[in-house]
């Protein structure tokens, strides 16, 4: 499984890039700013899109793909969510108000976008024993986390999540464990507002940590921009004896 990151911001700058991973050079995993990184012969490749909630960091490079790909691709992208998810990014961007309506362009018989229920829990089989789940976990609107099984080796991504027991249930139900993308949003000082907003902070990882039973790779990500150097100073201090590293937009894993 090759795994790139192409946006692992909290927020857009130079050089920054929102939350979007592309597994296997066609399967997205949420489709922020990043997917922008992206020719349009990568675009062309990608088959899947699971979005993890619809919040616009995690939703809005989809838009734009969209609109590059028509007329460009013969089978439609599937977009796996769960269904509030889909609700929301129907309701309020593919609406014919603030974005063209791409599950029926260019026709409704063939159109570029196909949205595909994925509730928590159900497996969706990307082929080449490639296995994916997703989980639900705490956040402002209704939210997941997913995990991919490979031959090679597993793969999971929080999404964006506070402190939840359900997150830890489910990554320890996981037969392994080698990499886990794991949101940090705020330092410590502002605690509140990560609470308010669910979103985790360095110590209030580190804690929530202490339930996890595998020892993966941490990929820290969504970092705010401005905190950055913070937030790193704080993980050398709270997350001693952890394998952890603070993501950068185009790097690659593979397992």
């Amino acid at each position: 499984m090759r795994i790139k990151v192409l946006g692992c911001s909290g927020g857009v700058g130079p050089g920054l890039r929102t939350t979007s991973v592309l597994i296997d050079d066609e399967v997205l995993i949420d489709a922020g700013t990043g997917v922008g990184d992206l020719a349009l012969s990568q675009m062309r490749r990608i088959r899947h899109v699971v979005l993890t909630h619809s919040h616009l960091d995690h939703v809005c490079g989809l838009a734009f793909m969209a609109d590059n790909l028509f007329d460009l691709i013969d089978s439609p992208i599937e977009v796996h969510a769960a269904s509030l998810t889909l609700t929301a990014i129907r309701d309020h961007i593919f609406n014919w108000k603030i974005w063209p309506d791409f599950s029926v362009l260019p026709s409704p018989e063939h159109p570029l976008l196909r949205w595909r229920e994925l509730p928590p829990g159900r497996e969706l089989d990307l082929g080449l024993a490639r296995r994916l789940h997703s989980f639900e976990v705490k956040h402002t609107v209704p939210a997941v986390g997913v995990a991919i099984q490979t031959p090679t080796g597993v793969f999971a991504f929080s999404g964006d999540t506070w402190a939840c027991e359900n997150l830890w249930q489910s990554l320890n139900a996981l037969p392994s464990l080698d990499l886990l993308m794991i949101e940090i949003a705020f330092p410590d000082e502002q605690e509140e507002l990560g609470a308010t907003s669910k979103h985790f902070t360095p110590s209030l990882l580190a804690r929530e940590l202490q339930k996890l039973r595998h020892r993966p790779q941490l990929l820290l990500t969504h970092h705010k921009p401005g905190t950055e150097a913070l937030i790193e100073r704080q993980c050398e201090a709270v997350l001693a004896g952890w394998n952890y590293h603070h993501l950068e937009s185009g790097e690659i894993f593979m397992l």
